[in-house]
């Protein structure tokens, strides 16, 4: 009996289907206990994500700090300016 989901593509599978209407998958290729236990997908544990940045970005990007522009402040401090002489008026 086929998986509900593929653990290959993990696309859904009918219930009575031979093979993974996606990938191709069968019981010889990728329903037996082996898929659902070695799962392929997974990083290796000594994955260095950093090592991995700087090799496909050339290092650190250069980090801009966070903060509202001028303008931005200038614009809410008009809008409420304009919402309290409504207000009072």
């Amino acid at each position: 009996m086929p998986p509900v989901l593929c653990p290959l593509c993990g696309e859904h599978v009918p219930q009575k289907a031979r093979a993974c209407p996606s990938c191709g998958a069968d019981e010889k290729t990728g329903w037996g206990e082996e898929a659902y236990t070695a799962n392929p997908d997974l990083p290796d544990e000594e994955f260095d994500y950093e090592d991995f940045t700087r090799r496909e970005f050339g290092g650190k990007p250069e980090v801009k700090p966070q903060g509202l522009h001028w303008f931005w402040w200038a614009v809410g401090i008009a809008v409420l300016v304009a919402l309290i002489w409504q207000w009072s008026r």
